[in-house]
């Protein structure tokens, strides 16, 4: 058995969840809401306000499905019940970030700004105080959307090893190197 998959999904009050013709699993709750379609193969069972993913069989394919299915869907009803939320640090000299709306735009050493437009599903903000490196971050209720838009922001300029510049995730550490020594070589 999976050891995520096995783990029933309790259901919070004021989150409901539908499982339509052709598995599709709908959530909603209070933040949004969600819909993932299911393997065929899945059967999910909702008993005393606890969801139940099961799997017919232990073939490779079953196995790997059951606990899928189960971790996102509990990353949905996570999300409509709290959200999920992502915090970006922008590391250098000069680098600025301002959002209006669902545009963001980034000055990270580059010649010229970076304009992104962000999916309406995300909410964004972004924090500029004197002696600390601007923040951006992003809220949305789909954790994965939000880990796809906070990718792509930090690949606009990933974290360098030498000084440590660059987008980073603020939980997130730099394994730093050592640059050349400044020593001449002998002749």
């Amino acid at each position: 058995m999976s050891r995520v998959g096995k783990v029933p999904i309790a259901i919070p009050t004021g989150v409901e969840i539908k499982v339509s013709k052709g598995n599709l699993v709908t959530v909603k709750g209070p933040k949004g809401e969600l819909k993932q379609q299911v393997d065929p193969d899945i059967s999910l069972e909702i008993e005393n306000g606890q969801l139940s993913v099961k799997r017919p069989t232990d073939q490779k394919r079953h196995r790997a499905f059951h606990g899928l299915y189960r971790a996102l869907i509990n990353n949905m009803v996570e999300g409509v019940n709290n959200g999920f939320t992502k915090q970006l640090e922008l590391v250098g000299v000069g680098y600025r970030v301002a959002a209006v709306g669902q545009v963001l735009e980034l000055s990270v050493g580059y010649s010229h700004p970076i304009i992104f437009v962000l999916p309406q599903e995300i909410k964004v903000e972004t924090k500029t105080e004197k002696g600390s490196n601007p923040t951006i971050i992003l809220h949305s209720n789909d954790k994965q959307l939000l880990g796809q838009v906070a990718a792509k922001v930090r690949g606009f300029r990933k974290p360098e090893p030498y000084k440590g510049k660059g987008i980073r995730l603020s939980n997130e550490t730099i394994r730093r190197k050592v640059g050349k020594t400044g020593g001449k070589g002998k002749k």
